[in-house]
């Protein structure tokens, strides 16, 4: 048995020597990789928010050998004059460590993220393209306030995409970038000039606007006991994310004032989960609101938590209970799915416009 494995051993190593001496005798090139005629992208023209990490691409390799590399090349105008401000270096948060929603502290997160530079637009080592948070309408120019898109202002860009097998040249990419939208829902901001968005019913008329809608049941007004709502026809409550001066640059509040815009006191909707509502801490709770130190983004990242169920947007919702006729228990509530971008002092209000809610037992 010994002496078979021996001659196969043998076997190999003649074998091997047999062949590598041909490649250098007979002057053979190296292999080369595979690069597919057909790898392409499912998308060219990239529309992203500005103020906000996002990714784009959708890269088929066909089977092509990997890695890849990838580079940007003749970066453009439409009217060919160099493109250089989307590949403004910048600093912008990283993650080094995996944020869970589990972090007991503005430390435990920090601990596992960190700056680093970046061009504000670039493609990763996948085939993706990152527009990063850095991004700011003061480095980026947004798309025309009056929503023209003509191809002078149009980013153009093409990609060279290669391995040892070759190179390709992949043509007339698009960036769109829209202006900031530092929140979300911002169906209040005009998407192009960044002022108040009007009122959907009735757009020619520069006195009325569009509101953010939070969602309500169950409240009923006083006096006239009717059940409360917010839509398109009528805006019992409506809600505003706007920034506060005089918090500690991480701060947000939530507040709740009634139809003459005075505060009504949190400690009122007495079945409101202040303390796990949101990834949130050192909670303060006054007469007129509740405030949380917290990290930006809002979520901080988008993945399913206690905090942000779907994701991509935290959940704050307010509810009390009192004694309906019949002597059944209501419960009522309303509040906001939501999203924070830009760090600083934020609140979140909501304002019932037409007559305040009911708190006491029937």
């Amino acid at each position: 048995m010994e002496r078979v494995i021996k001659k196969a051993t043998i076997f190999f190593l003649l074998t091997g020597m047999i062949s590598g001496g041909c490649k250098k005798l007979y002057n053979l090139p190296d292999e080369k990789d595979y690069l597919s005629s057909n790898l392409n992208f499912s998308n060219k023209i990239f529309e992203p928010i500005l103020g906000r990490t996002t990714l784009m691409g959708g890269f088929n390799s066909d089977r092509s050998t990997e890695p890849l590399k990838f580079e940007i090349v003749n970066a453009r105008w439409g009217d060919g004059r160099p493109m250089t401000d989307i590949f403004t270096e910048a600093e912008t948060y990283v993650w080094t460590g995996t944020y869970t929603g589990n972090e007991k502290s503005l430390e435990e997160i920090e601990a596992k993220r960190k700056k680093e530079k970046h061009p504000l637009f670039e493609i990763r080592r996948s085939g993706e393209f990152i527009m990063w948070s850095a991004s700011t309408n003061a480095l980026i120019q947004p798309r025309a306030t009056d929503s023209t898109n003509f191809p002078q202002n149009t980013r153009y860009f093409d990609i060279k995409v290669s391995n040892s097998g070759g190179e390709m040249l992949i043509k007339d990419f698009q960036v769109r970038p829209w202006r900031e939208r530092p929140y979300e829902p911002s169906n209040d901001m005009n998407l192009y000039t960044g002022g108040i968005a009007p009122n959907p019913k009735d757009p020619t008329n520069p006195a009325d606007r569009d509101y953010i809608r939070p969602f309500i049941y169950n409240v009923l007004s006083t006096p006239s006991e009717k059940n409360m709502v917010s839509n398109d026809d009528r805006k019992d409550i409506v809600a505003f994310i706007r920034p506060f001066s005089g918090g500690n640059g991480h701060n947000l509040r939530i507040k709740v004032l009634n139809k003459d815009s005075l505060p009504i006191n949190p400690s009122t909707f007495n079945e409101t989960s202040w303390k796990t509502m949101l990834h949130g801490f050192n909670m303060q709770m006054t007469n007129e609101y509740v405030q949380y130190d917290v990290g930006y983004p809002i979520p901080l990242v988008e993945i399913p938590t206690p905090y942000a169920p779907g994701g991509t947007r935290a959940h704050a919702e307010l509810k009390y209970s009192r004694i309906g006729f019949g002597g059944t228990r209501v419960m009522a509530g309303f509040g906001l799915d939501f999203a924070i971008y830009r760090p600083g002092d934020w609140e979140i209000v909501f304002l019932f416009r037409t007559e305040n809610p009911k708190f006491e037992n029937d």
